[in-house]
């Protein structure tokens, strides 16, 4: 009898703590699989784009200070003081770490074609300082030397290495590069931009109104 009691409680035991350990890994698989999130995207893209996200990449930088003042810079691969700049110096930076000067290829497309660049500033003549630093000369020259790509509201329609532009507030231009960084929630491509944050990594495409989205590969 004695043996008998202590084979049935023996069995109780084994098959309690089986039963433990069987609901434990079942509840640890599921909670990993529920928080696991993929971060990065592989884009059907060329490689010089996902170089160019690269590229964006590798400039973020909070300390850089948003300075918009209009400065004076050699010529070539001028630029400004490598902690200051501005939206469109992110693009600049991210592009010649590719071996393409904007401020060159935007400034011979101004001098054979200043007609057809925009007149905001009252400018008379191309400008080697200012003019590939200035959003719209940017959209007008990804327009005629890249290509166009449509405006809409899909996420997915944003790929790594496209280039976006916005009007925040109807009134200020900006610029940033689409990375293959995904947002938290894994439905949009995160952008390197400076909005007066730095150059910094940030989930916002539809933050402010898309008014441009272009890719240029040189």
């Amino acid at each position: 009898m004695k043996v008998f009691l202590f084979l049935m409680f023996s069995i109780l035991i084994s098959s309690c703590t089986l039963k433990g350990q069987e609901g434990t890994d079942v509840a640890v698989f599921s909670s990993d699989e529920k928080t696991i999130k993929k971060d990065t995207i592989n884009d059907d893209v060329s490689d010089f784009r996902k170089n160019l996200s690269d590229k964006a990449l590798s400039i973020i930088d909070p300390s850089v200070r948003y300075t918009p003042d209009y400065v004076s810079i050699s010529y070539p691969n001028g630029d400004v003081p490598a902690k200051t700049g501005v939206c469109t110096d992110v693009v600049i930076r991210s592009y010649r770490k590719l071996g393409i000067d904007l401020q060159k290829e935007v400034h011979q497309d101004m001098r054979a074609n200043f007609g057809i660049y925009p007149k905001n500033w009252g400018a008379t003549k191309p400008d080697t300082n200012i003019d590939h630093r200035r959003v719209p000369n940017l959209e007008t020259f990804f327009t005629r030397k890249g290509k166009k790509l449509p405006v809409t509201q899909t996420p997915n329609d944003y790929k790594t290495g496209a280039i976006v532009t916005w009007m925040i507030n109807d009134k200020l231009p900006h610029i940033g590069i689409v990375t293959n960084k995904l947002s938290k929630d894994g439905k949009r491509r995160l952008i390197v931009h400076n909005v007066g944050g730095g150059q910094v990594l940030e989930d916002c495409l539809f933050k402010y109104t898309i008014v441009g989205h272009f890719v240029y590969e040189g």
